[in-house]
């Protein structure tokens, strides 16, 4: 066979290229410690690797954003649990109030701790997160929700929506809440207003209506009827209502005023007239009070009602839902309109009573959302656990398809070292074998 000398040199060089080659791979694997170094190495184990990376780029991100969310409900629930706090004092406020003992100069020192509260709650509920954002605001978290207007009362600024972040791929988790839904939306124990007919001869006076049962109130109460001036004949409007007559000092008919007119000198109870909705009789026991229960109205009458003495109670439809402010601005300012009368006192004592079942529902509403906020923090916990199982998962996969096994590169690296020193004599040897040495 014959070889001519470059072609001897060219395979040589060849070789020892081809073996410093693959020594040189085998050394970066080494200080690596990755068996894939570019795509070409392996294709398919590639493109999972970089799928992999995407998904933990994206975790990462759901780290983040639940480090964000925990820090910000964990925030909103501080400033509730201290909202709760604050309405219990008040409520022990409203309760003392009520007492009968109690002198002007008494309920004045009760309306400026009230009025401390108050201020106190504003600024618990204008809160922001360690971001800067308002807590209670919805989804605008840079206005402030509530302002005090002029007048005493206050106004929410906020929206009804929420501030979100997501915590996986499918999983958006709101990180606040509206003041709307905290604090707004609180059911309204006075939705009626009460009054005496003016001719009544009696001292018997009636207390503000409170709605102890909402089902009730809704479908046994008189219903408000809209105008229809095309009906025969015309319907006016009117307030859904009830009226108290008194047979006497003790007894009493409920009717509905927009019913046919009674004619109360002809009244048999044994014959109930059209228009009769209850009845009832007062007790004869002076030191005890005296209540009026209908269509989940309760309403309390002091003093001594006289025959043919008559009371109203009429649906106020605006007031349906009461601010928690405004709740807590209604009291302090019945306190401090209070005086020395009996009267003063009486007002006083029904505004405790409002104020009092008021605070209870917002307490209940307050709660609510506390719970909400709790069930977020758990959906973290779980949704935290299941992403560092993933990557845990990740790096497993990761590990079988690009790290080095160092026992097999070491053993592989040692053999290609000797091929490579064979490789080299062997070349010099062929590289001597020439005629011109023989020359």
């Amino acid at each position: 066979m014959r070889i001519s000398t470059a072609q001897a040199f060219n395979n040589g060089i060849s070789g020892l290229q081809n073996n410093y080659g693959n020594i040189t791979r085998t050394q970066e694997e080494i200080s690596t410690g990755k068996k894939i170094l570019t795509p070409a190495d392996d294709p398919v184990a590639s493109i999972k690797l970089l799928q992999i990376s995407q998904e933990e780029a994206l975790n990462s991100q759901y780290n983040t954003g639940m480090t964000a969310a925990k820090n910000s409900l964990n925030s909103e629930e501080a400033m509730l649990s201290s909202v709760e706090t604050v309405l219990s004092r008040i409520r022990e406020i409203a309760v003392q109030a009520g007492n009968g003992a109690l002198d002007a100069t008494d309920r004045a020192s009760l309306a400026k701790e009230v009025g401390q509260r108050e201020d106190e709650l504003m600024n618990l509920m204008n809160s922001k997160d360690a971001s800067g954002k308002y807590l209670f605001s919805g989804s605008m978290g840079d206005t402030q929700p509530y302002v005090r207007n002029a007048d005493g009362t206050y106004s929410y600024n906020g929206d009804e929506g929420q501030r979100s972040v997501q915590i996986a791929s499918s999983t958006f988790l709101p990180l606040s809440d509206s003041g709307k839904d905290a604090f707004e939306n609180n059911f309204n124990a006075n939705r009626v207003t009460t009054a005496k007919v003016d001719t009544n001869t009696g001292t018997g006076r009636i207390s503000l209506g409170l709605v102890e049962d909402k089902a009730a109130y809704d479908s046994a109460f008189p219903q408000d009827i809209a105008a229809n001036p095309t009906a025969t004949p015309p319907v006016p409007a009117s307030k859904g209502s009830v009226g108290i007559h008194f047979l006497d000092d003790k007894s009493y008919v409920i009717y509905d005023p927009r019913e046919a007119a009674i004619d109360w000198t002809t009244y048999d109870a044994a014959n109930p007239p059209a228009g009769q909705l209850g009845a009832g009789t007062l007790d004869n026991n002076p030191a005890t009070s005296d209540f009026i229960r209908f269509g989940g109205i309760k309403v309390q009458l002091d003093g001594v009602p006289a025959k043919g003495d008559e009371f109203t109670i009429r649906r106020n439809n605006d007031q349906e839902k009461r601010s928690l402010l405004n709740v807590v601005s209604d009291l302090r300012k019945a306190l401090e309109s209070g005086d020395n009368t009996t009267e003063g006192a009486y007002r006083v004592r029904d505004s405790g009573a409002v104020a009092l079942s008021n605070l209870d529902t917002a307490y209940s509403q307050v709660d609510s959302v506390r719970g909400k906020i709790g069930a977020r923090l758990n959906t973290i916990e779980s949704t935290s656990s299941f992403i560092a199982d993933v990557s845990l998962v990740n790096k497993s996969v990761q590990s079988d398809l690009q790290d080095l096994d160092y026992a097999e590169a070491l053993s592989r690296y040692s053999l290609q070292n000797t091929v490579l020193q064979a490789t080299q004599q062997s070349f010099v040897k062929v590289a001597q074998l020439s005629l011109f040495n023989y020359l």
